[in-house]
């Protein structure tokens, strides 16, 4: 009797052993890899910007709260063996909701959906734990309910994992505002690299992330070469922080970058020349305003301005995409005065255009256009 005993209380702790390693590594790498930033933002913007979130400490603070909740929770509740995992439900569902935390265009923290959801979800919660407690026995005596691969214990790691995709599905998992996050993050501490590459294999991107981007890579001086090779969205107006602002980065870091900052709202065009009339222009201008008329599409000016910045001959070194613009517009416009070339880039712009005769399907020609040419201004220009 005291071995069947000991062989049922072994089973049981083996249970609550494993469950607890498995929601510890699991929380642990949602919390520190996924999260991170994001609750790094949505602290600063609920404390304007009086704390700092560290995801190290904050990390382990959560850890223990949520350890906490379930010890709790598993000592009032008291599921069956075969549920024990059901404890560690309240904790994944504040796990969930810490996640969802996102700053909206307004720069305020929504959690409008949780009023109803948590009180609901904890309420089918309770509901479960009454039903498992009726229907299944506290005690089973087979021996296939001991061990680390017993039934009961495969039962309850079912039933986390279970548990785990539906913080999944609850949490704020979107691509762009977790990449826009790590870029912020990434910038405040001064990792231009980081905040550069920081999805950049993604196809999706929005108007926040590119002004970060575009930030992190005029601090490397490498904008006009690379910012195409990113997805970009938004104008030139976007490109600065005027009417698309950052969450935690400060504005100033992007104005200080430029010169100055606008005392008020003002067009573009107009800040740019105040900038250079009062000598307050720092090296950056000169591609962020280029740049900026790429990003618009607006090749006359580009190409009147471009003289202004950078001398344009045949034996002088262009960044790329400015060399990608003066090929596009020379060729669109038959422009004679366009005396710039580059016969390298000669080459591909004709490989461009017999890929558009070769495939006369949009789609396939798209595509086609899209995995030759999609880090290019060309591509951007055409499709984007």
């Amino acid at each position: 009797m005291n071995n069947l005993n000991s062989s049922k209380h072994d089973g049981t702790i083996t249970t609550k052993v494993v469950c607890a390693i498995c929601f510890l590594l699991f929380s642990f790498l949602w919390l520190y890899w996924l999260q991170a930033d994001s609750l790094a933002i949505a602290q600063h913007v609920m404390s304007q910007g009086v704390t700092h979130y560290d995801k190290g400490i904050g990390t382990i603070i959560f850890l223990i709260v949520l350890m906490l909740i379930q010890f709790v929770v598993a000592h009032v509740a008291k599921p069956p063996r075969r549920t024990y995992a059901l404890s560690y439900f309240p904790s994944l569902l504040l796990l969930a909701f810490l996640s969802d935390l996102k700053v909206d265009e307004n720069y305020e923290v929504s959690v409008s959906t949780w009023y109803w959801l948590f009180p609901l979800l904890l309420f089918i919660w309770g509901v479960c734990i009454w039903l498992a407690r009726q229907v299944l026995p506290f005690a089973n005596n087979q021996r296939q309910y001991v061990g680390v691969l017993s039934m009961r214990t495969w039962l309850n790691l079912l039933q986390l994992l279970a548990m785990m995709l539906i913080v999944a599905l609850l949490s704020n998992t979107n691509a762009v505002y977790l990449n826009s996050a790590h870029a912020e993050v990434s910038l405040v501490t001064n990792d231009y690299d980081e905040a550069a590459l920081v999805g950049g294999e993604s196809l999706e991107t929005n108007e926040r992330l590119t002004m970060l981007r575009a930030f992190a890579l005029s601090k490397k001086g490498v904008i006009a070469d690379e910012l195409f090779s990113y997805p970009v969205r938004g104008t030139a107006q976007t490109l600065l922080p005027m009417t698309v602002k950052p969450f935690m980065l400060s504005e100033d870091s992007i104005w200080k970058h430029l010169g100055a900052r606008p005392h008020s709202q003002m067009p573009l065009e107009y800040f740019y020349e105040i900038l250079e009339r009062d000598s307050l222009a720092t090296p950056a201008v000169a591609d962020y305003r280029l740049c900026g008329y790429l990003m618009d599409r607006n090749l006359n000016k580009f190409v009147t301005m471009l003289p202004t910045y950078y001398e344009v001959a045949d034996s002088l070194p262009l960044p790329r995409h400015y060399k990608e613009a003066l090929i596009l517009y020379k060729h669109q416009t038959k422009d004679s005065k366009i005396a710039y070339t580059d016969s390298l880039m000669e080459e591909q712009w004709n490989i461009l255009q017999q890929l558009k005769l070769d495939y006369k399907v949009n789609t396939e020609r798209r595509y086609k256009i899209f995995k030759s040419f999609q880090h290019t201004y060309w591509y951007y220009y055409l499709y984007e």
